[in-house]
């Protein structure tokens, strides 16, 4: 199988790091080769966050580079802006169009960019923008964002619903584990 790329970018602490270690043990249960790359960014200060996943039947090195990714999974609309560059010409972002204003924005250094979904579809760029926040909070939670964003990757994928949800289960604390099924239905019924 040809090694598929996953870019998972955020802010910090939106649950990138949980986001990749459920496409771990989901790939790693199929018998891929997987590599997960450790958190890049200032996951503890609200800086940008990407979390690399490759998986295939021979995968060397964890990093995806530029123009090689098959999916781009946004927590935050400008994240997924600032990485476009790294989209295969056939990739797909998948985001939530929540918008968290990075620090220039906060000290009224620069102003939050506006129209970024119709840009990124300006270029050309297959983007599947949609409110994860709304469906996080309608599950329980807004920390379930991530687990609502896997959801919709998962419609792109031909893992059965059950195989997701034992993931699920072995990467989040049993007393969350029927909100996150909820969030995971959420996001993949939008």
């Amino acid at each position: 199988m040809e090694t598929k790329n996953i870019m998972i970018v955020g802010v910090g602490g939106q649950g990138s790091l949980l986001a990749s270690k459920l496409l771990g043990r989901l790939l790693l249960s199929r018998g891929y080769d997987i590599k997960v790359s450790e958190v890049h960014g200032m996951s503890q200060r609200g800086g940008s966050v990407v979390t690399y996943v490759r998986f295939g039947d021979k995968v060397y090195s964890p990093i995806i580079d530029k123009g090689e990714a098959d999916f781009i999974v946004s927590f935050e609309l400008l994240e997924a802006a600032r990485w476009t560059e790294y989209l295969k010409p056939n990739g797909k972002i998948i985001t939530n169009i929540q918008q968290i204003n990075p620090m220039p924005v906060i000290i009224g250094a620069a102003e939050y960019p506006q129209d970024l979904i119709q840009k990124m579809q300006a270029a050309n760029l297959d983007v599947d923008a949609f409110d994860a926040l709304t469906l996080a909070e309608q599950a329980g939670s807004a920390k379930a964002v991530n687990i609502v964003l896997m959801g919709h990757l998962s419609k792109n994928f031909d893992f059965t619903l059950d195989e997701w949800l034992e993931a699920i289960a072995q990467s989040v604390p049993a007393k969350f584990l029927e909100l996150n099924k909820k969030a995971f239905q959420l996001g993949r019924d939008a």
